[in-house]
């Protein structure tokens, strides 16, 4: 089966990719069995882009792909992302930018992937205390010996985008970005069409707020990590979730689920958009696809346009990186 094709940078990849850090990490119980299945099944459908990072469950993610990998290498974009910093309950704890861990990094991924070459390899994180050109410029040798093809960056701000860019090709930056989350759009975006970077935006479904799916958040397992962000504390769900209505009454027009309906709304900014809305389950990856098939009007969009959520995305906002001027080399 094949899905619609667009391109991130050079790189051509299905409409929608697969973030797969549910699999493994932040989101409660995992289950090898049913990740393994929606992998496959991902495939089967037509999803090409597979998006991981090394510190998702310290490694175990990627290591989750392998196995699928193993025999399904030729059918995969395969992207993956370093840079973060894990203690030891698996969570943040900073970030690494040096050129030594660039190259330590990528040669930990190499090996927990089982393959030879990643086709792009994202800074998870700029470092602020490394100049994104000395990164940059280490994860230039990388390409230059094989073991990337393209590079990325994860969060970064428009000035750290134009930067990275004059040292070598980005051909993606990732971001969260969704109707609940619309911070991007002011100069990253804007920075990303001017330069050919594709965009691809995580956690499209608002880390599942608008699925439509969630009311209560004594729902989440103890060990779910939106229990610490500020869109989920109790007064902030509450208004949060009168906000999805408007989405559930748009998906019953079209005659959609909310997720649908959100992941369209990104679909339409634009064909150099990407979303990778994760997910562990088959019938969520199935659910997700079909969003393919849900155009908007003018009128939905509009309507999706004016949502504003309460809360910030994250408690520490500093954890993305806004505009800064170059510092002094």
């Amino acid at each position: 089966m094949s899905l619609p094709v667009r391109s991130v940078g050079p790189l051509r990849v299905s409409a929608l990719g697969l973030g797969c850090m549910g699999m493994s990490y932040a989101y409660g119980a995992t289950d090898r069995t049913e990740a393994l299945g929606t992998l496959h099944r991902a495939l089967d459908l037509g999803v090409t882009f597979l998006d991981t990072a090394d510190i998702y469950g310290a490694g175990h993610n990627e290591e989750l792909l392998a196995e699928v990998l193993a025999d399904r290498r030729d059918e995969v974009v395969l992207a993956t992302k370093f840079g973060i910093l894990s203690g030891g309950d698996g969570y943040p704890v900073g970030v690494d930018g040096s050129p030594e861990y660039v190259r330590s990094a990528c040669q930990a991924s190499l090996r927990r992937l089982g393959v030879d070459v990643i086709d792009l390899y994202y800074l998870h994180r700029p470092d602020p205390s490394v100049p994104i050109e000395d990164t940059v410029g280490a994860m230039a040798e990388l390409v230059a010996a094989g073991h990337v093809r393209h590079l990325g960056l994860s969060e970064a701000s428009a000035t750290t985008v134009r930067r990275a860019a004059a040292v070598h090709p980005i051909a993606a930056v990732q971001s969260e970005w969704s109707v609940f989350s619309r911070d991007v759009e002011a100069e990253v975006v804007p920075t990303c069409r001017e330069l050919g970077i594709g965009v691809v935006p995580y956690s499209p479904l608002g880390r599942g707020l608008l699925t439509g799916a969630l009311t209560d958040p004594g729902r989440l397992d103890a060990d779910d990590f939106r229990r610490t962000l500020p869109r989920f504390a109790d007064d902030a769900l509450a208004r949060n979730l009168e906000l999805v209505a408007v989405v559930r009454e748009i998906a019953t027009v079209h005659d959609a689920t909310p997720g649908q309906v959100a992941l369209a709304w990104l679909l339409a900014q634009g064909q150099d958009v990407v979303p990778i809305p994760g997910t562990k389950r088959v019938r969520y990856l199935e659910e997700n696809v079909g969003a393919l098939g849900v155009t908007l009007s003018a009128d939905d969009r509009a309507r999706l346009d004016a949502l504003l959520p309460e809360g910030d995305r994250y408690p520490d906002m500093t954890w993305v990186e806004r505009n800064t001027p170059a510092p002094a080399r």
